[in-house]
């Protein structure tokens, strides 16, 4: 079974889907984690998990694409 690292955490659900969006465009598959609360929104992150062997490349999109 495939190993996935977590590569980022966010508690704005359009920034989870924006990064998923640029990783699966780069061919890296995302698995999103809602911790958050359903009741109370504050509550709670998003963490955003790759494959082990992409935890790099998608470490680096991620820093390209928020600095920009």
């Amino acid at each position: 079974m495939e190993s996935w690292k977590k590569i980022c955490t966010t508690r704005n659900p359009a920034e989870a889907s924006i990064i998923q969006g640029m990783l699966e465009e780069n061919n890296i598959p995302v698995q999103i984690m809602n911790k958050q609360s359903s009741s109370y929104l504050n509550f709670g992150d998003i963490e955003l998990y790759v494959p082990a062997l992409l935890e790099e490349t998608a470490k680096q999109l991620v820093e390209q694409n928020l600095l920009n």
